[in-house]
């Protein structure tokens, strides 16, 4: 969890990144069941048309505004939006957000390993934009873990203040 002065909690709950010299993937985990219906454009997705959820695209871009705010040297990286979801729903979302090309990918929760793996693999054959060194890395790594808030009452309040904001959406 780090500060984030955009968001109406003021801080973003990011699930997890992963630095590689390709780029840095920040991965929005979801854990529902049923049918997911939704768009990159879509506010708000639909699960079995039960009920509504945020963009998780949208609330990962979030994530990724903040990551890049305490990383004023890797502006220029290439960030991938990965959303993961558990296999006990199906997909029925924008067929490109599962194409390999797409900075912006939905995957199971299985198979999340072999697409970052396969997104690294394409990015390294595009020979596009700068390779991260593993100084960088370090530089990265270290930089997001001491921003990261451990305070268990300042993550309380953030949980709080989101789940009420969610559920004012429904």
């Amino acid at each position: 969890m780090v500060a984030n002065s955009e968001s109406r909690t003021g801080y973003s709950q990011i699930d997890h990144v992963v630095i590689t010299p390709q780029g840095i993937f920040v991965i929005e985990t979801k854990n529902y069941n049923g049918e997911i219906k939704g768009t990159r454009d879509n506010k708000s997705w639909s699960v079995s048309n039960r009920f509504k959820m945020y963009n998780p695209f949208m609330q990962n871009y979030g994530h990724i505004q903040a990551i890049k705010s305490l990383l004023p040297d890797y502006q220029e990286s290439r960030y991938i939006s990965l959303v993961s979801f558990t296999m006990r729903c199906r997909f029925s979302v924008d067929p490109e957000l599962r194409k390999i090309q797409s900075d912006e990918l939905i995957v199971y929760d299985v198979e999340l390993s072999e697409y970052i793996q396969r997104k690294m693999n394409r990015i390294q054959a595009e020979k596009t934009g700068p390779v991260l060194t593993e100084s960088d890395i370090q530089k990265i790594y270290q930089s997001l873990k001491e921003a990261n808030i451990t305070d268990p009452k300042i993550r309380a309040e953030h949980v709080d203040k989101a789940g009420s904001a969610e559920r004012a959406k429904r």
